[in-house]
């Protein structure tokens, strides 16, 4: 009886688990910022909506060799009101890159003589402005601050005059503001 008992446990713990093994979604932003669908969630983006976004992104990566958590995230955000069915002309990101967030969005001459490899966040980068929704901007202030040049950053960056500048313009635009 007991060996009966472990093996129906064992079998139903088993099955419960498959039953929620998913594989990453990419609705929007492709191949980054995988997510799940959770058909038991009663709260959800109104597909209907439009949602205007600005992220003050500071965060820099935990090390030069890996993808920046926060960038990956962004792609996350994106996905994730893909995948709820908003459609992507109705959602408008806008990212402040300043801080430590600045040595992610370099390019990868200038991210190879600091580190001697690429950049593995710009494939990130490159999939966000794919997606059509994501628009970058760089903190010239934060850039002099490190002693980088406008030239050392991505291609697909808009140098702005700096993050505090870029928020109050957007902000008021009805930009909700998010920290990363």
């Amino acid at each position: 009886m007991n060996k009966l008992f472990n093996i129906t446990l064992f079998l139903s713990l088993a099955f419960s688990t498959f039953s929620y093994a998913q594989t990453p979604q990419f609705p929007i932003v492709k191949g980054f910022g995988g997510i799940y669908e959770i058909p038991e969630a009663t709260e959800r983006p109104d597909p209907d909506g439009t949602y205007k976004i600005i992220i003050d992104l500071v965060s820099a990566a935990e090390s030069p060799g890996t993808v920046n958590r926060m960038v990956d995230n962004i792609a996350r955000m994106v996905n994730l009101h893909g995948i709820a069915g908003v459609s992507k002309d109705n959602i408008k990101v806008k990212v402040a890159i300043h801080g430590g967030a600045v040595f992610s969005v370099l390019n990868d001459d200038f991210y190879k003589k600091l580190y001697g490899i690429e950049n593995p966040n710009l494939p990130v980068f490159e999939a966000l402005k794919e997606s059509g929704v994501v628009e970058f901007y760089v903190c010239g202030q934060s850039l002099i601050a490190r002693d980088m040049l406008t030239t050392d950053v991505w291609g697909g960056a808009e140098i702005a005059l700096s993050m505090l500048t870029t928020l109050t313009k957007y902000v008021p635009q009805g930009y909700m503001l998010m920290r990363f």
